[in-house]
């Protein structure tokens, strides 16, 4: 009789619990919910395949977390072991209910028990391996506060309790040790001196010890960042789908539209604010930014962080719904953040409902001082796109408020005036043309009875005399290899790249629309430039606004890869030097384009291609994206300065690159790093 009354008392309590976690658990989740559904609603484009494709390879493959080993399978066995043990999870907890009950799986149990406690040890041990890179080793970027590694807690003791549950099982029925169960049984052997009754009891303490940490992560983990488990999925899956980098469209022509770019965090679209629920605070964003590691204020991923401890407190307020439970839990969720504490010290930030989202949340020092080189969008794990909020911001504080920094707005009136970042006359842009002769053979669009190729020369190839180096090396190759090409002489106008990644969009639209009409009127069908910036554009925000889908965009280090592989073209000439590569971000981050330009230095004769730690994906920005180009470093080290040294550890004679603001950003950190004797070129020259 009274083993049926506590049978009857544990089966209710078993439902009580795991009915209030689970109810918890979904006021936790649609709270959440319902504060992204706050933000704007956007078209993402349908393309079922490729979200499949995207959830396979990042989600089940883990493309992106294997960039680093270590930790990238450390992860691949959390992530599985999780998805493995819930069986085992359901077995356990049916054994508690229902004696003698175990999954009904037949002659393959044994091997099904084999497999869970393989698991169990293996999850165990990248339980440790995390404690040690934290708390051991203590990896710079990572957390160490108790919030960071109370889920190692969770997992450790659960996985204990699933071995000390099954041990003490073992002795409660007085069964064999097995090899099928290798690590309770040995536990199980150690506690042999225990008597049945007292192993069945073990058994309900260590049960109740497993069901309970279990119901607990599950409340615990839509309220923590470990969030990222339930929103990473939906994250990776919603992500846009156009090319990387590729910024939003401001409707101008909008009426209703009160503010143009974002100044409040409901004012992002929902894909974005998903984002912020979906992140793992691994660091690994914060850790790559070449903003943060030369000691600017901005770091990635406490951008996204405190974004979204605002988007919880403001998405509270206006929705009603509180986001944490139980309340009393959570009761020491809130506080306000002394100044002298830092965001990577921190597990939570707390400004208030309403806290200003550009001045109090994020800081304009921090907006300014991203170069958009996407280094933090190409190691997340888990597709966030930071580039888009800031630019978002930037459009905000140009746009609506006015509100730009006197560099910014100089660089902005310069070129709505004159057409270019120096305020340089607008009709001595072809100049350029009387430096290089007559010899070079050059004709405008308007002196060109037919052309294969536009030459957009670009601002910095049209005013700067370094840059001008490039376009006559080029001009020479593409006479030498035959190529129909024209320019368009003083009818060129700046691409508008730098005025949109400064916040002006509609200075932007401006530029483009008359570059656009040009490139229509004069039946342009190839555009060739040696601006990745300029190319990007024209490549893939151009088409948005009416650039006919039939004009290709080139960079000139494909068409000289092209050109050298047909054999219109073949270096002639030795060249005996040691030469480090620098990748673009615009030419590689943001369209992939790693190969052609050592593709072309390979094919010079005696020349030794040495590459940097830091290169190809993960290559660090020269500074100049962004529109930083035209703006000075005050905090920290010039990103340039630290670029440069990090090709100067190979000791090389040239420093190459492809892209004329990378040139002038690695000439000016070579000399500022007093390496006078190395030079800096462009694949061309």
């Amino acid at each position: 009789m009274g083993s049926d009354i506590w049978g009857l008392v544990h089966f209710w309590l078993f439902l009580i619990a795991a009915g209030l976690a689970l109810k918890w658990f979904a006021q936790a989740v649609y709270s959440r919910v319902a504060f992204i559904m706050l933000g704007e609603k956007r078209e993402l484009k349908r393309d079922l395949k490729e979200r499949i494709r995207q959830i396979a390879v990042q989600m089940f493959g883990h493309q992106t977390l294997l960039k680093e080993r270590g930790p990238g399978w450390m992860h691949v066995i959390m992530f599985y072991g999780f998805i493995i043990l819930q069986f085992g999870a359901v077995d356990l907890i049916g054994k508690g209910l229902v004696p003698n009950w175990h999954l009904p799986l037949g002659n393959a149990y044994p091997y099904f028990q084999w497999f869970q406690e393989m698991t169990v040890l293996f999850v165990l041990g990248a339980v440790f391996y995390a404690y040690y890179r934290r708390y051991i080793r203590k990896v710079k970027r990572l957390k160490r506060g108790w919030k960071a590694g109370v889920v190692l807690w969770f997992i450790g003791s659960l996985m204990l309790s699933v071995l000390l549950s099954e041990a003490a099982l073992t002795l409660a029925e007085a069964r064999t040790v097995s090899l099928f169960r290798p690590a309770s049984s040995l536990i199980a052997l150690a506690l042999h001196p225990v008597s049945a009754d007292a192993a069945g009891a073990m058994f309900y303490v260590f049960w109740w010890a497993h069901l309970l940490i279990l119901l607990s992560f599950l409340v615990y983990v839509p309220q923590s960042k470990h969030a990222h488990l339930l929103f990473a999925p939906f994250n990776i899956f919603f992500r846009k789908l156009e090319p990387p980098g590729k910024l939003s469209h401001v409707d101008f022509e909008d009426e209703d539209a009160e503010e143009f770019g974002v100044g409040r965090i409901e004012a992002f679209a929902r894909d974005q604010l998903l984002d912020l629920y979906a992140c793992v605070e691994c660091g690994r964003c914060t850790a790559a930014c070449p903003a943060s590691m030369t000691g600017k204020l901005l770091s990635p991923m406490d951008l996204i962080v405190k974004m979204r401890d605002h988007l919880t407190e403001k998405g509270s307020a206006i929705t009603s719904r509180s986001p944490w439970v139980p309340a009393f839990a959570f009761s020491g969720q809130q506080h306000l953040k002394t100044s002298d504490e830092t965001d990577l010290k921190t597990d939570s930030f707390s400004l208030g409902a309403d806290a200003s989202l550009i001045g109090d949340v994020i800081t304009e020092q921090e907006l300014w001082a991203c170069t958009t080189c996407r280094q933090c969008e190409e190691l997340c794990p888990v597709a966030n796109e930071h580039v888009d909020f800031i630019i978002d911001m930037r459009r905000y504080l140009v746009m609506t408020e006015g509100n730009v920094p006197a560099e910014a707005q100089r660089t902005l009136n310069h070129i709505e005036q004159q057409g270019n970042p120096w305020g340089l006359h607008r009709r001595d842009r072809s100049e350029w043309m009387k430096q290089i002769g007559d010899s070079a053979n050059v004709k405008t669009v308007q002196e060109a009875d037919s052309f294969e190729y536009l030459f957009y020369i670009g601002s910095m190839g049209s005013y700067d005399r370094r840059s001008q180096k490039i376009i006559k090396a080029m001009i020479k190759i593409m006479n030498h290899a035959g190529i129909s090409f024209a320019v368009l002489g003083n009818e060129e106008g700046s691409s508008g790249d730098t005025a949109r990644r400064l916040g002006n969009d509609y200075l932007y639209q401006q530029l483009a629309a008359s570059n656009i009409e040009v490139f229509h009127q004069y039946n342009v069908r190839k555009i060739i430039t040696i601006d990745p910036h300029a190319w990007n554009t024209f490549k893939h925000e151009y088409p948005e606004l009416g650039l006919n889908s039939d004009i290709e965009a080139c960079h000139h280090a494909e068409l000289l890869s092209k050109w050298l592989q047909e054999g219109r073209i073949k270096p002639d000439r030795s060249l005996p030097q040691t030469i480090t590569y620098h990748d673009s971000c615009y030419l590689g981050r943001y369209n992939g384009i790693y190969d052609a330009p050592r593709n072309i230095l390979q094919h010079i004769p005696e020349l030794q291609l040495v590459e940097m730690k830091r290169s190809r994906e993960n290559s660090m920005c020269c500074g100049a994206g962004g529109g930083l180009m035209w703006l000075e470093e005050r905090e920290g080290t010039r990103i340039n300065v630290e670029r440069s040294k990090q090709a100067l550890e190979l000791k090389p004679d040239v420093v190459a690159t492809a892209c004329p603001y990378c040139l002038t950003m690695m000439t000016d950190g070579l000399q500022a790093a007093g390496a006078d004797e190395v030079e800096a070129k462009d694949i061309a020259e």
